[in-house]
């Protein structure tokens, strides 16, 4: 294994997911690895990596809201695995009346943006981003030294997005506790940054109404282009590696140049 590293996973969901392109390139650099999956997604995690030839990982269900678990999963992974040098949260939710969509097989029409439901607002927040605080507390009894978190977020945190609606809401909140978070983890030399991807077809933007179009449209605004997972992943294995051990607080943007864009 790779100077004996552990990574501590958290957000896989299917072979699309953003984290498991990090976790098949951190394994695949030679890493220790602790993925969790959830209930709902735990045959198609084990599934996907006994298919990508992914063997001898710690394995386990975490729910981000139970704080106990997550507790749980990182003690397990300290225990047989050492340390936890390097953690992923990649983690999102948002009911249909938070990305004011339709709700399925119905003929209502969508939440307006004004209207979304404060409970669904407070449930994507607890997932989306106090999650993050959540798994910073329960993990940093189980840290190495000189330790790196990476989360992920989307520039509709920082433009408006009209289609995105409330989720927008959620990552801005994740960045504002990322940045706090960098702050109060310095002292302890800790490291947290935020990944920021252009437009990929996960499940989770397969949510949004209207994502083929958006990316059509970002794929010719962007100088560089549209980008792959692996895009993504590699810019993970950056912050996963002792090249960004002076690098905190920072929204890494992976979206062609999309960001820098005013209008073509």
């Amino acid at each position: 294994m790779k100077e004996n590293k552990t990574a501590l996973i958290i957000g896989i969901r299917n072979e699309r997911s953003i984290a498991f392109a990090i976790a098949k390139k951190l394994y695949f650099l030679g890493y220790n690895l602790a993925i969790s999956y959830t209930e709902d997604t735990k045959e198609e995690v084990l599934y996907q990596l006994c298919t990508n030839n992914m063997y001898n990982l710690i394995t386990g269900q975490v729910d981000v809201r139970d704080e106990d678990q997550i507790k749980a999963f990182c003690a397990e992974t300290k225990a047989k695995l050492g340390s936890i040098n390097y953690v992923l949260h990649s983690v999102a939710y948002g009911s249909h009346k938070v990305l004011c969509n339709k709700a399925p097989f119905s003929q209502d029409e969508p939440t307006d943006y004004t209207d979304i439901p404060l409970a669904d607002l407070e449930e994507a927040i607890d997932i989306g981003a106090y999650s993050l605080l959540r798994l910073v507390r329960s993990v940093q009894p189980f840290l190495s030294v000189n330790a790196s978190i990476l989360t992920t977020t989307y520039n509709a945190s920082q433009r408006v997005v009209p289609k995105y609606a409330g989720m927008a809401m959620v990552k801005a909140c994740l960045e504002n506790c990322m940045k706090y978070l960098a702050y109060h983890l310095g002292s302890k030399g800790h490291r947290i940054n935020a990944l920021s991807p252009g437009l990929l077809m996960t499940t989770s933007a397969a949510s949004i109404q209207g994502v083929r179009s958006m990316r059509k449209q970002s794929a010719e605004a962007s100088p560089l282009g549209n980008i792959s997972l692996e895009d993504v992943a590699e810019a993970a294995a950056y912050y996963f590696s002792d090249a960004s051990k002076k690098v905190t607080g920072n929204i890494h943007y992976i979206d062609g140049g999309l960001n820098i864009m005013g209008g073509t």
